[in-house]
């Protein structure tokens, strides 16, 4: 035991450190000319974009919305003459009609002036008599009396604001984005609604797309999208709100109130066996574009093609492309993206 302590391990020890020496002598002195150096510098092997071939399917055009439900506004009953309140007939809290009576409005008519035909300073004319005339404010919509803001023996003024009444009804809003508004340049007349943790998903009617107002009011302009403030990263244009609205009106029966979150579904058409590409592929949103074909030597050539729906991934082309021909997956000069739903070509 002695011995293989004294002399087998020492020997073992100048054994690996020798094998250490000679290792490090190589790689100082022993490296590859530069000729091999330059070659793994530089591959051969030259990488091609992806490309993806044009195939049928189906495509259904849903743009996915985030609403809020809103009550709808109250009208403003005004004063149709001008004189003193004599009876109101409604109070707050009525439901009313249209034509339903408020309140009545009693008018001073002045009679016109009259001359003897005697001339006679003497015997002057009688001073004519004032007569009155009721006139009724009614209101103007059905709806439930929000305000009645009159007195009897009050004096009122031709279009003075004198009540309000609620619908009672309630609307289902949500803005869109620039890329959104696109797809529903044609939109349909209902949508399906989900209220979480409400009534299942129902039949919104009587849809209808809002514009913006002069001044954007309503939501963001977009404009050029800007630069996220938190993140330094570029927004994209497409994806900011315009100021613009899809509005439907909540059935009658349907439980739910204003201020909660809604989801919108609106399908704005369907087609059915008809050419598609990915949005990566196509530059160009509504009407014409251009894909970039793919030729057998890997040459690619840029190509008009005219489009159809789109579903936010694939888009319908409807001319200038065959089934089974090669584009690009990504227009040339565009990162890939990172977003899984591949969701940036066109915008979505």
């Amino acid at each position: 035991m002695g011995v293989v302590r004294t002399v087998v391990f020492p020997a073992l020890r100048l054994v690996v450190w020798a094998l250490i020496a000679l290792a490090l002598l190589w790689i100082a002195f022993v490296r590859p000319s530069g000729r091999d150096a330059d070659a793994a510098a530089n591959p051969s092997a030259v990488v091609q974009p992806p490309a993806t071939a044009i195939a049928k399917g189906d495509v259904v055009n849903t743009v996915n919305l985030q609403g809020t439900i809103q009550a709808d506004p109250a009208t403003t009953v005004k004063a149709t003459a001008a004189g003193q309140v004599g009876r109101v007939r409604a109070e707050v809290g009525d439901v009313v009609e249209k034509g339903t009576p408020l309140f009545t409005v009693v008018v001073t008519v002045e009679p016109a002036t009259t001359t003897t035909g005697t001339g006679d300073p003497a015997t002057p004319a009688p001073a004519p008599t004032a007569t009155t005339k009721t006139v009724t404010v009614t209101s103007t919509v059905p709806g439930t009396v929000g305000s009645l803001d009159v007195l009897a023996g009050q004096d009122v003024t031709v279009g003075q604001a004198v009540a309000t009444v609620s619908p009672g009804t309630l609307t289902v809003s949500a803005p869109l984005t620039q890329a959104q508004q696109y797809r529903l340049l044609k939109p349909p007349t209902s949508a399906q609604v989900t209220v979480p943790g409400g009534p299942g998903a129902f039949e919104c009617t009587g849809l209808r797309t809002g514009t913006p107002t002069a001044g954007g009011e309503g939501g963001s302009t977009g404009g050029s999208g800007g630069v996220d403030p938190y993140s330094g990263v570029p927004v994209d244009p497409s994806s900011a709100t315009t100021g613009a609205t899809v509005t439907c009106a909540v059935p009658d029966g349907v439980q739910v109130f204003p201020g909660l979150s809604a989801a919108v579904d609106v399908t704005a058409g369907q087609a059915t066996g008809v050419l598609l590409a990915p949005v990566t592929a196509v530059q160009g949103t509504v009407g014409t574009g251009k894909v970039w074909t793919v030729a057998e030597d890997g040459s690619t050539t840029e190509a008009p093609v005219t489009l159809g729906l789109t579903d936010g991934q694939n888009v319908e082309i409807t001319g200038g492309v065959t089934e089974g021909q090669q584009v690009l997956q990504f227009v040339p000069g565009t990162d890939t993206p990172t977003d899984p739903n591949g969701m940036y070509g066109m915008g979505f």
